[in-house]
């Protein structure tokens, strides 16, 4: 029989103490913040250990970015990433075009394929992102990438490079938050 994780606070939120299954509400979880890219919860895991000690074999996080707020770097990965948008509008750039998302759209990215989101219209951005680690632990994970439709939404990296601090040094660093009120659509 499965064993029920235990939860500890960490301070920021909730986040798991041992391995099992367990439930949470998301407003309970660990969040974490960067103005210029708005909310994220990493909901399996924020760093290595987490996520290969927890869940070794799915990522998934919710995003929440408001409007003309990139969700990250511009970047290509080795395993497949989907995505759903839960509320509001965004942009999608996808090798090198822009695609308009609203509520309930569905993004499939196959292994190689060059993304990012922004957000836009008039209120927040939520996305629910999901990704296979199968193989990112045992060589490289991708790639981030310079490229002109992604740097018109601040989402292009500086250079082509792996190495994220190059990718994300024009932002501030992430700082661990609890859940901040209104960050979620009711």
């Amino acid at each position: 029989m499965a064993e029920e994780a235990t939860l500890k606070d960490s301070g920021a939120g909730l986040v798991p103490d041992s391995v099992g299954w367990f439930v949470a509400n998301a407003r309970d979880m660990r969040w974490s913040h960067k103005p210029e890219q708005g909310d994220s919860l990493p909901l399996t895991g924020r760093d290595e250990y987490e996520a290969e000690t927890f869940f070794p074999m799915l990522g998934l996080a919710i995003r929440v970015m408001q409007p003309g707020q990139p969700s990250g770097t511009y970047h290509w990965e080795t395993e497949q990433e989907d995505f759903l948008v839960l509320q509001g509008e965004g942009v999608l750039i996808v090798e090198g075009e822009e695609r308009p998302l609203r509520k309930w759209d569905f993004v499939h990215c196959p292994p190689g394929t060059k993304h990012g989101f922004a957000g836009a219209g008039d209120g927040p951005f939520v996305l629910l992102c999901a990704s296979s680690r199968q193989f990112q632990k045992d060589g490289p994970w991708g790639f981030y990438c310079v490229d002109e439709t992604a740097a018109k939404y601040n989402a292009s990296s500086p250079e082509d490079t792996q190495d994220g601090g190059i990718a994300y040094a024009r932002f501030s660093e992430t700082v661990e938050s609890r859940y901040r009120e209104g960050t979620l659509p009711d």
